[in-house]
C-alpha cells in the first residue's frame, strides 16, 4: 500500500521529484538491541513513486564500525547510492545503511547522509512512540467517513458482501478502499491466510482467501483487527481487493 506523494501542497508539486524535509522528532533506531542512532537532526526524503525514507548525519549513527561495501544502486533523481556494512556488538550487518556521496544537483542536501535499510532494523521509535514500516509522508492524508451507499461485493456471480453501512477510506495516492463490517460478510467463504502486512498509517493487516464453488481467490480480503490509534475506527472490518472481486458501489459506474 505505497503512497505516491505529490498531490497539492506537498513539496513534491511541479517538477521535483525528491526532496529533504525538516524533521521535528527524536528518531532513534535498535539493531541487535543497541541503540544506533539517537537523534533530533533527522531529515526525510520524499521521492516521487518510492516510499519515504529518514537520513540522517554520518555522525549520529553509532555503530562499533562502518565499512563502505561492494554494493551500490542507481537513482535517477539522487544519483550513486552506496551501501555500508554496520557492526554492532561485533556482529557485522552487511548492506545495513546507504549514502549517497555524489548526489544529483537537485538534491545535493543529502549528501554524506545514512539511511538505513528498514528489513536491518529491529525497532524504530518516534520520540517514545514505536513506528513500523516506513516512516510517514506529513503530506499524506487519511479520511474515512460512514455512509449509506450500498456496496456490493461478488465473485463468480456469488455475493459476497452486502452492506449499506460500509466506512469509506479516501487515502492521497489510492482507489478509495469500502470496510464492510463482518456482520455483512458471509464469513464461510473466507479462510484465513498466512499473509500479514505492515502500513505505516494503518498498522498490521491480516489476510483471508475466498473460497467460492470450489475456487479460492488468494487473499482476497484484508483487515485491521488492531489498528493503529489513527484510525480505529476500521477495526474488525474487511476490505476487498477490487482486482480480485467485483465491487459495486451505489452511484459508481
Amino acid at each position: 500500500m505505497a503512497n505516491t506523494p505529490g498531490f497539492v501542497g506537498s513539496p513534491l508539486d511541479g517538477e521535483r521529484s525528491a526532496v529533504l524535509v525538516p524533521c521535528a522528532k527524536r528518531i532513534r533506531v535498535i539493531v541487535h538491541g543497541r541503540t544506533v542512532v539517537d537523534t533530533l537532526r533527522a531529515r526525510l526524503l520524499l521521492e516521487r513513486g518510492r516510499r519515504p525514507a529518514y537520513y540522517f548525519p554520518r555522525e549520529d549513527v553509532r555503530g562499533d564500525r562502518t565499512e563502505s561495501g561492494m554494493r551500490q544502486t542507481h537513482s535517477a533523481a539522487l544519483g550513486e547510492a552506496r551501501f555500508w556494512t554496520l557492526t554492532v556488538g561485533g556482529r557485522r550487518v552487511e548492506d545495513a545503511l546507504w549514502s549517497y556521496e555524489a548526489p544529483e544537483p537537485g538534491i545535493a542536501a543529502i549528501k554524506g547522509l545514512l539511511a538505513f535499510d528498514p528489513a536491518k532494523v529491529d525497532h524504530w521509535f518516534e520520540e517514545d512512540e514505536e513506528v513500523f514500516g516506513h516512516p510517514r509522508d506529513p503530506y499524506h492524508r487519511i479520511d474515512i467517513r460512514a455512509s449509506v451507499r450500498r456496496v456490493h461485493v461478488r465473485y463468480a456471480r456469488e455475493t459476497v458482501a452486502a452492506t449499506q453501512r460500509a466506512l469509506f477510506l479516501f487515502e492521497t495516492g489510492h482507489p478509495t478502499r469500502y470496510y464492510i463490517p463482518p456482520e455483512d460478510v458471509r464469513l464461510a467463504l473466507l479462510e484465513p491466510s498466512e499473509t500479514s502486512t505492515v502500513c505505516p498509517y494503518k498498522g498490521r493487516a491480516s489476510y483471508w482467501s475466498l473460497r467460492v464453488g470450489g475456487r479460492t481467490v488468494p487473499d482476497a480480503v484484508w483487515s485491521y483487527k488492531d489498528p493503529l490509534p489513527d484510525c480505529p475506527r476500521i477495526k474488525g472490518h474487511l476490505a476487498f481487493y477490487p482486482d480480485k472481486v467485483e465491487i459495486e458501489v451505489e452511484g459508481e459506474g
